[in-house]
């Protein structure tokens, strides 16, 4: 049978290749932000306003425990791509069995690591007396269906890296659909409570990540299910955590600001505005996914030509995704400065939490539009392989600005100095990552004419020593 080699990377026009890759992407992560606001909307009509804080308080720590499938995901996808580009194929084939093994061996440690300390981990990222049980009771559920969570987000971005951007559009649907049938079913017909949600979550990965399965035991395809290639390789796993570990200090990073952000918000404004939070971060993550689906389907392009050298290719990407996902978060900002309240309203909140949703969307959009091109910026960096880059760019907003705004303003002016704390942050971490950017390309450009100068060398010497060619062939 004819394998699958995803040469179109690097011979179709770019517009069309990220309209081609972004647009699955983009509807699947839209989608899946839309189901958990769609969670947030069951759990506060069926269970209230101190379960929406209870799943706020959980959110960061399920979040935490998917960081690792993403870390192990997106550098053995970003690998794969740019092996393919270099016409390694075996290598990439490697690459998927140990990305299996890999998940399912970080699935289980994390698992053991943190359920026996769940209350104490929970009460880390802000939870109180009232706020607890619910978290408790969500989270329990989750770290037992983590070696599912690994593998169905791992699996599904390789599939975008081989060459299936509407197969993995797909299994995000087959996910969300089957989350959105189970979850009422579980909350109000079986009275589940909390729990429900969990199982629903966990249940649709398990039966998304099965197609997966399906998709690659096809021997058809070029990445597909063997023998031989589960056993981990020191080489492989090296270059895959090197590159996901990027965006696990993205996640992790965001992790541990949540969980400062949480308590300052706490002692600032109690438990509703912890719920205040979670509500806002639900809408605001609908307009950050579209832009992490137009980065997902960026990469595959950008580290196919970065493979092939086609860097006007690459540039080209970049200079479409830093357009396209201002464009996207500026929408954000529009939305949260003139009609904040008519979302809120939406999640069912009272009005304490209303209020206090309301004043935090102001603050947290204030920057937005900035945050769509740092996003696009280090996930360039990312897809090129320069993992140091972009993990420095993935922890300035949060480690190197956030945090220490977030120790300093609230002193000063209290829950508006939490909310001040993100814009700020946004501003300061947008024009470190443009000034890398400027700096890199310049690095670029440069390097292009000695490569083509001795490309152009090697090219005069093959001719001069060809039978045909003319070797002592002089001057016409």
């Amino acid at each position: 049978m004819t394998q699958h080699v995803p040469t179109e990377l690097g011979t179709k026009p770019v517009g069309r290749l990220l309209w081609q890759y972004s647009l699955p992407a983009i509807i699947a992560m839209v989608a899946s932000s839309i189901y958990n606001i769609v969670d947030s909307i069951f759990v506060g009509q069926g269970l209230g306003d101190a379960a929406i804080s209870g799943m706020a308080v959980a959110s960061p720590f399920m979040n935490l425990s998917a960081a690792f499938g993403a870390m192990v995901g997106v550098g053995a996808s970003t690998v794969i791509s740019v092996r393919l580009g270099q016409g390694k194929y075996d290598e990439a084939q490697h690459i998927l069995g140990n990305t299996i093994s890999l998940n399912v061996l970080l699935g289980v440690l994390f698992t053991m690591a943190c359920l026996p300390f769940i209350d104490q981990i929970l009460y880390l990222f802000g939870a109180s007396d009232v706020t607890l049980p619910y978290a408790r009771e969500y989270m329990t559920i989750i770290l037992l269906g983590n070696v599912v969570t690994h593998l169905y987000f791992g699996s599904n971005a390789i599939l975008r890296s081989a060459g299936h951007p509407r197969s993995a559009m797909a299994c995000t649907f087959l996910a969300i659909i089957v989350n959105c049938v189970l979850d009422p079913l579980f909350i109000f017909v079986f009275r589940w409570g909390i729990q429900g949600v969990a199982w629903a979550t966990i249940i649709a990965q398990a039966v998304a990540f099965c197609w997966q399965l399906r998709l690659f035991c096809r021997p058809s395809e070029l990445l597909h299910l063997r023998r031989g290639i589960y056993r981990l390789r020191l080489d492989i796993v090296r270059q895959c955590l090197a590159i996901g570990l990027s965006p696990f200090l993205m996640n992790s990073c965001a992790c541990l600001v949540v969980l400062i952000c949480n308590n300052r918000l706490l002692q600032y404004g109690g438990d509703m505005a912890i719920g205040a939070y979670g509500i806002v971060n639900r809408v605001v993550f609908l307009f950050v996914t579209v832009v992490m689906g137009l980065v997902q389907g960026m990469q595959p392009i950008v580290g196919y030509n970065w493979g092939a050298r086609q860097n006007d290719r690459v540039f080209q990407v970049l200079r479409y995704g830093i357009s396209i996902a201002t464009f996207i978060t500026f929408i954000a900002f529009l939305v949260g400065e003139f009609i904040p309240a008519p979302v809120i309203h939406i999640f069912g909140a009272g009005d304490e939490l209303t209020q206090k949703a309301v004043q935090a969307f102001h603050y947290v959009v204030a920057a937005f539009p900035l945050v769509g091109a740092q996003m696009v910026i280090g996930n360039f960096f990312q897809s090129i392989g320069h993992a140091g880059k972009s993990i420095f760019l993935s922890v300035t907003r949060q480690m190197l600005f956030l945090i220490p705004l977030l120790a300093l303003l609230p002193g000063w002016w209290g829950l508006d100095g939490v909310w001040l704390s993100m814009p700020i942050s946004d501003t300061m971490s947008f024009v470190a990552a443009a000034s890398m950017l400027a700096y890199m390309i310049r690095k670029i450009k440069a390097s292009v004419i000695p490569f083509k100068e001795e490309k152009d060398i090697r090219l005069a010497d093959a001719m001069r020593h060809s039978p045909k060619g003319g070797a002592g062939r002089g001057p016409s």
